[in-house]
């Protein structure tokens, strides 16, 4: 029997995807439920495993663009497992190296080959030649001459092209050219928009992360024991973030139309770096979790993005997006907003520097952040206090973020 795979719907709203790569060669036999293809949608690079075992023939090419329902391979389920080819005796291979050994060239044979004449004049320009590359601003170097030993006659010159800037014969000059997927693509339609129909505007500010270091420090090793997952920075900033999107709701709305939506649940789109590109997955209701709930849910969606298996759905949606450049060493950024949202978050490395405390100065972490913001939507007053009062939870923690009961906040 012959079975027809098709392209299966990979998520809501998606009608097409790319074949980004074949796992498998046309004629292999494979076995059902072996991964056969990564595809990628606009939203995600998602596997395509074998419904049945048999022999596969593809019907697509990487880098095509297929409709979801099409069909990609045909698997002919008939064909049994072919049986592994049994190894060539040992009196075959020394048969076959004797007659390598035949075909290799004796000092004699060697010598006797044509072998191109170098002189003084090999890759030296004649006067007019030289003349016209200089006029290109061309390196003799980079150019092979036809005529007598090699010399670069006047014709070769004419024939010159300059390459991407001047060479000075060092080094490699080549280029490659790949297909952005289908994921990338998306992204960049995305990013362009976003700077082309958003009165998008960026505020600052800088945190002092003392406070938090110190918690860390003193509860990082009873918090890991216990719930098996480490207690980072994200879990400060994800309720610092949820707490003041409920004092600036307009920061967690967004435009539809000619009608503002403004949501009552808190779903925190957090950026995580993937073999794939920056995916976005979603902690769902972030308002009703715990330190421990937001570390456990980051860990996971983040290894499902570095392991390729993040779905649709746990991308789709989000009401505001926390991105982490500091993790790259990233001091100061713009970060551009998430498509549909409003606004997002952008966090950066910790650097030692002075700061002044009680009329003194000393040393402390300090981090600065940005909010990202379409204007038409958000007042540059939320904007501010949106930042200020992420700023207040994240120096406070123990008071506004923890009820002044560390332990219990920790579920220690």
């Amino acid at each position: 029997m012959i079975l027809e795979m098709k392209v299966p719907s990979p998520g809501e709203s998606i009608t097409e995807v790319e074949i980004a790569t074949w796992l498998v060669k046309d004629g292999d036999y494979v076995e059902k439920d072996e991964t056969i293809a990564e595809v990628d949608s606009d939203k995600a690079t998602l596997d395509l495993p074998a419904e049945a075992s048999g022999i596969i023939t593809l019907k697509a090419k990487e880098g095509d663009t297929v409709q979801v329902g099409q069909v990609v391979c045909l698997i002919d389920t008939d064909k049994i497992k072919p049986q592994q080819k049994e190894k060539i005796d040992d009196i075959s291979k020394i048969e076959i190296e004797r007659e390598d050994f035949k075909n290799i060239d004796t000092p004699e044979s060697f010598q006797n080959k044509n072998i191109q004449s170098v002189s003084y004049a090999t890759g030296t320009a004649s006067p007019a030649a030289k003349k016209i590359l200089e006029e290109k601003n061309i390196s003799a170097l980079s150019i092979q001459g036809t005529g007598k030993d090699g010399r670069i006659t006047k014709e070769d010159a004419l024939k010159a092209a300059p390459s991407l800037g001047s060479s000075n014969g060092n080094g490699s000059r080549s280029s490659t050219s790949i297909k952005l997927s289908v994921l990338r693509r998306k992204v960049s339609q995305r990013l362009v928009s976003v700077k082309n129909e958003t009165a998008m505007l960026t505020t600052f500010n800088e945190v002092d992360m003392s406070e938090i270091f110190r918690i860390r420090s003193e509860y990082k090793d009873e918090f890991k024991n216990k719930h098996t997952v480490s207690l980072g920075f994200m879990s400060f900033f994800t309720l610092a973030v949820v707490r003041a999107l409920k004092l600036f709701p307009d920061v967690n709305s967004m435009i539809d139309g000619d009608y503002k939506i403004t949501y009552d649940f808190q779903d925190i789109s957090i950026a995580v770096s993937g073999p794939k590109g920056l995916m976005v997955p979603v902690l769902r209701n972030a308002e009703t979790m715990t330190f421990r709930g937001v570390e456990q849910n980051i860990k996971e969606l983040a290894i499902k993005v570095r392991e390729g298996k993040i779905t649709i759905d746990e991308m789709t949606g989000g009401t505001f997006t926390i991105t982490n450049g500091g993790v790259f060493g990233s001091m100061m950024s713009t970060p551009i907003i998430n498509p549909p949202q409003s606004a997002i978050l952008g966090m950066h490395n910790i650097v030692d520097r002075p700061v002044v405390k009680n009329k003194q100065i000393v040393i402390s972490p300090m981090m600065y952040i940005a909010l990202s913001y379409d204007h038409r939507i958000i007042d540059g007053k939320e904007s501010v206090g949106f930042l200020v009062a992420v700023k207040e939870a994240v120096e406070n923690p123990v008071e506004l973020l923890m009820n002044n009961n560390i332990k219990k906040a920790l579920e220690l």
